[in-house]
């Protein structure tokens, strides 16, 4: 029998005090869920697979401290889902639990009502509202979010919505969102001007970078159709895209069309941090025409400005890192001319600014987007 299964089989929380049960743990979350279980007496319960999306990769749940559990999700109806395993979970010497703030998972509204009986506190950590939900997911989320002792949004947009929509303020923090924060940040001494985009493409041209998932919703035609609408303005750059094609998108068609294949590198997937800071730290800028979200905190935590789009409700929470014509900027969403005339001004930018822009990046990220202010966070809450 595996240490997993025999856990999951025996599962028995030791002197832990705090229990933490998440969907997944998603592989570039161990940085964070690590410092957690280094902080805090805690345990894990973690689900076994993911009930929307089946190509996100965990991290090996049996070299965490404190995993305690292999939890299984099962759909329900709908969006809905129940977590088997979950619930037991409650009627354990638990004091604390840290709930993932998902009101479409029904074992965590059993949980929360029996933690309420049981006089138990409740943490829930959330994306919290975009603001494009409708008027009854509204009223169902917030019901949710109310049998909460604390919220915990990764953004101060997030959370004034909610408190706009009647929660009380004093019950929401904001905590930003990180990746492998301490490693990014011992990365910046030896980052560098290298000749990775000149080897390739044989030419001095600015580079514009995507990094990421290659889909629809990421509407990368744009970037391509505002490279197209530079040249014909005598503006040529190099475009550098990092990451799988998932969905068969079809942007070498789109790149063929438009006559600047050779200005395009499908770099395809790429895992080294190493070799990820070389490219962003000698890219113009990381463009995300779509909505954007950890790609952000990470480029910035290379010095590389993030472009993308202005309708926040489309966003992901980390378009909050961005500062507008400081660490990066914002185009009118679907406007191919008013990303070209964005990419255009930050192509202007001279070494000296560049220089600037990189400082106000890493000191974007070492405010908030990083692991040691996530778990100051968790201390203000967990005590």
């Amino acid at each position: 029998m595996s240490r997993t299964t025999e856990q999951s089989a025996n599962s028995c929380p030791r002197s832990n005090t705090i229990c933490c049960i998440y969907n997944s743990g998603p592989h570039y979350r161990w940085p964070i869920f690590k410092a957690l279980a280094d902080n805090f007496d805690i345990d894990f319960c973690f689900g076994a697979n993911t009930v929307y999306t089946k190509s996100i990769k965990t991290f090996d749940y049996d070299k965490l401290p404190g995993f305690t559990r292999l939890l299984k999700n099962r759909r329900l109806f709908g969006k809905f889902y129940w977590q088997s395993g979950a619930l037991r979970q409650v009627f354990k010497p638990y004091r604390q639990y840290i709930l993932l703030g998902e009101a479409y998972c029904a074992s965590s509204w059993v949980i929360l009502l029996f933690a309420r009986l049981l006089r138990k506190r409740t943490i829930c950590w959330t994306h919290g509202w975009y603001g494009r939900e409708s008027g009854a997911k509204r009223l169902i989320s917030s019901w949710f979010y109310g049998m909460f002792d604390e919220i915990l949004t990764y953004n101060d947009y997030a959370r004034r919505l909610l408190i706009a929509g009647g929660l009380k303020a004093d019950k929401i923090g904001v905590i930003g969102n990180s990746l492998d924060s301490a490693r990014h940040k011992a990365m910046r001494p030896s980052l560098c001007k290298t000749d990775i985009y000149r080897a390739h493409f044989n030419n001095s041209l600015p580079t514009l970078l995507y990094c990421g998932r290659i889909q629809k919703i990421k509407q990368l035609n744009l970037l391509i159709d505002a490279a197209a609408l530079l040249k014909s303005e005598d503006i040529d750059v190099n475009i550098a895209l990092v990451g799988k094609d998932s969905e068969d998108v079809g942007l070498d068609k789109m790149v063929e069309q438009t006559g600047i294949v050779e200005r395009v590198w499908f770099y395809g997937p790429c895992y080294d941090e190493n070799k990820l800071g070389e490219l962003f730290y000698n890219a113009a800028a990381c463009v995300s025409p779509g909505n954007v979200g950890l790609t952000s905190v990470h480029a910035l935590s290379f010095g590389c400005p993030v472009i993308t789009h202005d309708d926040f409700t489309q966003q992901m929470p980390e378009f909050e890192c961005i500062k507008p014509g400081v660490t990066g900027d914002f185009f009118h969403q679907g406007d191919a001319a008013d990303l070209a005339k964005v990419i255009k001004r930050w192509l202007a930018h001279s070494e000296e600014q560049r220089a600037a822009t990189a400082r106000a990046a890493f000191a974007e990220i070492d405010a908030r987007w990083n692991v040691d202010y996530q778990i100051t966070v968790f201390k203000s809450v967990l005590g």
